[in-house]
C-alpha cells in the first residue's frame, strides 16, 4: 500500500545524507515524499561563503532531483534554534505534520553533535503525537555523516540501527543527489566527502548482507 512519508531535516542536505537513498526508494515503490526543510541561510547572513540565494537554488534542484511531492521551508536561522522557544518550534513543525497528514516521520537523531538536530528531534517528538497527528504510525531516525558520528556524549547509547534499508539500486543517485551541495563536499578525510558517502553505504550494507544499505533506528511503530 502505498503512504504518505515525511523527511523533517535540520538542514538543507541532511536528508540525502540520512535517508537519499531510502527517499529514492519511496519514490519507486510509489510513496508520496515530502521534505520539511527547517532552517535556511538568511540573507544578510550568509554562511561559509554560501549565499541564500545559492542555497535556494541547491535545494530547488535537490527537491527535483529526489522527486519530492512538496517542499515546505520554515526558513529558521540555522546554528540556533535550541535558542528558540521550544513551542513556537513544536507548532511550526506541527502544522506542516497537520498538513500533511503522514504515515511515516524521518527524523535526525538526537544524540548528534550539532545542537539544531537535537532541537528538532526534540520539537518533532511533541508534534507526532497519536492523539494530536494520527497519521503518524512509524517515526524512523536517521544518521548524518559529521553529526552522528561525531557525537561524543559518553552518558548517550549512540546510534544503534535497528532498519537496515536495500539501497544498492540508488546509491549512485544519492551520491548524484549530495553532489548538488557541491559547496558541503571536500576531499577525504574530510567526513562529508563522496568517498565517505559512499563507504558508510557499503558499511551498513555489510552489517546487514547487503551491498549498500542505510541505518535507521525505528523508535516508534503502531500497527492496528
Amino acid at each position: 500500500m502505498n503512504q504518505t512519508v515525511l523527511v523533517i531535516a535540520p538542514h538543507a542536505d541532511d536528508e540525502t545524507l540520512g535517508c537519499g537513498g531510502s527517499i529514492l526508494r519511496h519514490r519507486a515503490h510509489g510513496d508520496v515524499v515530502h521534505w520539511l526543510l527547517v532552517t535556511d541561510i538568511q540573507a544578510a547572513q550568509p554562511m561559509g561563503g554560501i549565499t541564500a540565494e545559492q542555497r535556494d537554488v541547491e535545494v530547488q534542484a535537490l527537491a527535483a532531483r529526489l522527486g519530492f511531492a512538496a517542499t515546505h521551508r520554515l526558513g529558521l536561522p540555522p546554528a540556533g534554534l535550541d535558542r528558540l522557544p521550544l513551542g513556537d518550534l513544536v507548532a511550526a513543525i506541527g502544522s506542516v505534520v497537520q498538513h500533511v497528514a503522514p504515515a511515516l516521520v524521518y527524523l535526525p537523531f538526537p544524540g548528534d553533535v550539532h545542537s539544531d538536530h537535537a532541537a528538532v528531534f526534540r520539537a518533532a517528538s511533541g508534534a507526532t503525537k497519536w492523539f494530536r497527528y494520527p497519521s503518524v504510525q512509524e517515526i524512523r531516525l536517521y544518521e548524518t555523516l559529521s553529526e552522528t558520528n561525531f557525537g561524543i556524549d559518553p552518558t548517550t547509547i549512540g546510534f544503534r540501527p535497528n532498519l537496515y534499508v536495500n539501497i544498492i539500486s540508488y546509491l549512485e543517485e544519492k551520491l548524484a543527489a549530495f553532489a548538488i551541495f557541491d559547496s558541503e563536499i571536500k576531499p577525504p578525510p574530510f567526513p562529508r566527502s563522496m568517498e565517505a558517502v559512499r563507504a558508510l553505504a557499503l558499511l551498513r550494507g555489510s552489517e546487514a548482507g547487503l551491498m549498500a544499505a542505510e541505518a535507521f533506528m525505528i523508535v516508534k511503530r503502531i500497527e492496528a
